[in-house]
């Protein structure tokens, strides 16, 4: 690897300005020297000349400045193409018989009865690109170690599907049972790398688009991360990203190309498939998407290696002396060339050559179907090959591959190019036909006009498939595979929760602050202390996180090469190649895709990470809500913390920071396990337990949500008959009513909870009400819980019937129900309908905005006095209790005055 100042210079080219001329002599001989050039030679020449000085300086690293994009043509030159190692003949052959096999299984998918479809477009566009991978580059797990980390393009898993197929991965009955997972199962094959849906087979999902190029980069810092700490030799590994060329509009795709850079990861290898077209039209018609993304690559700060025309051009541009040809390769637009992958040889002759008699002379001795046939670099596997090996070998940063391609190459000329080829999903007869012929396979006509297309093998023991086992042993083993080598952690007895247990005496502290303490506690385990990978959008002060700076250090590479302005504080920010926290800037999207990385490092490494990330609660289920779902479809582990959560508790920061809806975006993932603690001894439990049905015997596949807030409360200690199941179910009761003629219930959950408390003592002192708090601890457990028992109700009606959790826990309270919580009504509305008795909820409905936390509390109707009219208004429907005292009750607290309301508790740290 490059030492640290050779991969991230400060200052990596620019141009003089107030640098002072020290040999104006010499200058001058230089710029002589062009001048010559220019009138003697022409611009051509000297821009020639003035290229390969540029090139010259680099390989001596002299900083000069990048270039926005270079001349549309491949950047290897084809005399320095590496010998290139593989039988291409046999290579031409196995692509072929997968070319046809992945087509075939998405034509079968459409037959009668079925009609699920599928994608064929995109894979026959790349599939060189990855056979080429397949066959020389990809390494697999056979070693131990994690293999190679490959983001396969989701549209292209039909291709994959077909490789594995012809290596006896997959048999035909699972071709045939392409997207239909559950009729089908266990055979079915799931649209796209979905390792939830096969967890055998695929490592990373990669649909929705744009997260796939998102979590290489961040799969590649993680390899990097685990190296340095010590965790994982990733030394070997090397991740791939194929992507499209029109995915490269999501903001995710290039959002986070910096790091990439900055960091120097030349372990990662993006390869961008330009078949030129999105899903319905060009990417670029009039522009030239290769070129622009080339920009955009460099000026980031990546290695790009262009991969744009076959071995077919290289006598044309090797003629071109003048230049002529290269410019009409720059100036013609994407959209024409589009029209160029349609058309006849003799319309390629008069629009492209045709306009100047220099190019049409070039290819005078060419007939029309040889100039058809100049073909697109993606397509060619020497120059595959050559741009692999180059992207392996380049040093000290990332590298992007740019290939050109046509999609649907080789499906006919129904296909190929076609803007409709993204829904084109069934070949007719007249197209098998064709698509055969032109693969050289030995299918006889019948069976392509009698029913259903056949696949095609050309046997176990047939010269092809016999290369192609051995190419992936020589490589390691099969991919994609994903396996789970971790074994349980040994988890941390109750002593390292004991502090938790103990509440917070005298001392006001936030339940951020709480859960802060027992991570603290744990990452001082021997055993797994190490293991804890704490992730931060830059808050972990707001946060109370910094008080781990001087011991876990953040980690950077490049360590700390400067002296920190606080230095001399006790907790002064402290960078390190080997620090634990990971401090991503501000980037959700970037903390996400390293929660997600960590998270699946058991499975990726054979090496559990725990990661625990930690954010403004507003900023994760709403704004990274897609990566939470690719965390669940990943089978990604760990803890996610949306700090400074609730609708009225983050005072002053308003409507875009008060969360009052996370919880129930949470609820529709089915990987999420939610809870709102308000104690600390509540978290203490949670964390426990989701460390064991994370990481210890018999370990799920879920991921751990809680909310917590900067409002500092007093934290009872844990009593000693806690209900601790209870607590990880969703509700227990946390203090009894101790005197009143009539009886309720309040359900609370988080900071609503001290609330409750409150109004359980006004309605005993002043309504002679005894009401009973309880904490819910997760309204969508209990929401989850109820489901799955109505759900067995319904499928077994012969067996005794489930009871759900929340109603065997109401079932013997007296009293109507009042939920209440800083979130919105929905969230406690979850369970409504399992709650015996009457039932009522309050909460935080619109959007937030800035204030004291009691009067948003007032305005909202959540505040203790709130509750207390609430449970009288039920009490007054049960008739236990005149209406008269609803009016007395909204008078005596002047309820609807925002502003008289108590303005709370101010402020607030984590």
């Amino acid at each position: 690897m490059a030492s640290g100042s050779d991969r991230n210079p400060i200052i990596i080219g620019g141009l003089p300005s107030q640098v002072p001329d020290f040999d104006p002599e010499e200058t001058q001989e230089w710029l002589d020297s062009l001048d010559a050039a220019v009138d003697e030679r022409g611009r051509e020449r000297a821009r020639y000349l003035m290229l390969r000085l540029i090139e010259r300086a680099r390989e001596k690293r002299v900083a000069v400045p990048e270039m926005r994009s270079t001349d549309y043509v491949n950047t290897i030159a084809t005399k320095d193409e590496p010998f290139f190692p593989g039988n291409e003949e046999i290579e031409r052959k196995v692509l072929n018989a997968t070319r046809w096999n992945a087509a075939v299984m998405v034509s079968r998918a459409q037959r009668p009865g079925i009609g699920v479809g599928g994608h064929i477009a995109t894979f026959a566009s790349s599939a060189s690109l990855y056979d080429v991978g397949f066959n020389h580059f990809f390494r697999g797990k056979d070693e131990g170690d994690g293999g190679d980390q490959i983001f396969f393009q989701g549209h292209a898993s039909p291709g994959v599907y077909a490789r594995a197929y012809l290596l006896d991965r997959l048999s035909e009955t699972q071709l045939d049972a392409f997207r239909q997972e559950k009729s089908k199962a266990p055979n079915g094959l799931s649209s796209y790398p979905h390792p939830r849906l096969m967890p055998d087979f695929w490592e990373f999902p990669t649909v929705s688009m744009g997260l796939g190029p998102l979590g290489a980069i961040y799969q590649a810092r993680m390899n990097r991360y685990m190296e340095a700490r010590g965790i994982a030799d990733t030394s070997k590994s090397h991740v791939w990203a194929y992507l499209g060329d029109g995915e490269m509009d999501e903001p995710e795709s290039l959002g986070q190309l910096s790091i990439a850079a900055r960091e120097g990861l030349d372990n990662l290898t993006f390869v961008v498939n330009c078949n030129l077209q999105r899903l319905d039209g060009p990417v670029r018609g009039n522009g030239k998407i290769m070129q622009e993304l080339e920009s955009q690559f460099r000026g980031a700060g990546w290695n790009v290696i262009k991969l744009v025309w076959d071995r077919s051009w290289d006598p044309l541009l090797a003629q071109d002396r003048d230049g002529i040809l290269v410019n009409k390769l720059n100036s013609t637009p994407d959209g024409q060339f589009q029209t160029y992958a349609t058309e006849t040889g003799a319309y390629i002759r008069d629009h492209f050559f045709g306009d100047d008699h220099r190019l049409r002379a070039m290819v005078e001795n060419m007939t029309d179907d040889q100039i058809l046939h100049l073909g697109r670099g993606g397509h060619d596997h020497k120059k595959i090959y050559a741009a692999y090996a180059a992207a392996k070998a380049h040093k000290g940063q990332p590298t992007v591959i740019l290939a050109q391609t046509v999609k649907g190459w080789t499906l006919g000329p129904n296909f190929e190019g076609r803007n409709a080829t993204h829904q084109m999903k069934k070949l007719t007869v007249e197209d098998l036909k064709g698509f055969r012929d032109r693969l050289h396979l030995p299918i006889p006509d019948k069976d392509l006009e009698d029913g259903a297309p056949p696949y095609y093998h050309p046997g176990r023991d047939s010269e092809e498939i016999q290369y192609m086992h051995d190419r992936r042993k020589g490589l390691g083993g099969y991919v994609p595979t994903r396996v789970v080598r971790a074994e349980p952690l040994q988890l941390p007895d109750d002593k390292a929760y004991a502090g938790a247990k103990k509440g917070s005496g005298q001392q006001k502290i936030a339940t951020t602050m709480a859960f802060v303490r027992v991570l603290k506690d744990l990452m001082r385990d021997k055993e797994i202390g190490k293991r804890f990978v704490p992730i931060a959008p830059d808050e972990y002060r707001t946060f109370g996180m910094d008080a781990f700076f001087p011991s876990a250090k953040i980690y950077n590479p490049l360590g700390q090469q400067y002296e920190s302005v606080d230095r001399e504080l006790l907790l002064a920010y402290k960078e390190s190649p080997t620090g634990q926290m990971l401090h991503d800037g501000i980037t959700e999207a970037g903390c996400t895709a390293s929660l997600i990385a960590a998270g699946s490092a058991y499975a990726t490494h054979g090496e559990p990470l725990i990661p625990v990330y930690v954010f403004y609660s507003m900023f994760g289920f709403q704004r990274t809500g897609d990566q939470f779902w690719q965390m669940a479809d990943q089978l990604s582990r760990g803890f996610v913390l949306g700090a400074t959560a609730g609708r009225t508790t983050l005072t002053g920061e308003g409507l875009q920071h008060a969360d009052g809806h996370s919880q129930l975006l949470a609820s529709t993932n089915p990987a999420c396990v939610a809870y709102d603690p308000a104690y600390g001894y509540e978290i203490a439990h949670i964390v426990k337990d989701g460390l064991r049905r994370m990481y210890g015997e018999n370990s799920e596949d879920v991921f751990y949500y809680l909310t917590v807030y900067n409002e500092p409360i007093l934290h009872p200690a844990e009593p000693a008959d806690a209900d601790v199941e209870g607590i990880l179910k969703g509700l227990h009761r946390v203090k009894p009513g101790e005197k009143g003629e009539h009886t309720a219930q309040i359900l609370a959950s988080g900071v609503a909870v001290p609330w409750a408390v409150e109004a359980q003592q006004i309605l005993a002192d002043e309504w002679n009400v005894k009401a009973d708090v309880w904490s819910a601890t997760s309204w969508n457990e209990l929401r989850r819980d109820a489901v799955e028992a109505e759900e067995h109700n319904l499928l077994h009606p012969e067996e005794e019937q489930r009871v759900p959790y929340v109603t065997q826990k109401l079932q013997g309270a007296e009293g109507p129900k009042v939920a209440v919580s800083d979130w919105m009504r929905s969230v406690p509305d979850q369970i409504a309908r399992w709650v015996p008795g009457t039932y009522q909820s309050l909460g935080a409905d619109g959007f937030g905005f800035a204030d004291t936390r009691g009067a948003a509390r007032r305005f909202f109707h959540i505040d203790a006095q709130s509750i207390v009219l609430s449970v009288l208004t039920e009490l007054a429907k049960e008739g236990k209790v005149d209406r008269s005292l609803l009016k007395q009750a909204i008078d005596r607290y002047q309820l609807l005055d925002v502003a008289a309301a108590d303005a709370g508790e101010a402020g607030g740290d984590a």
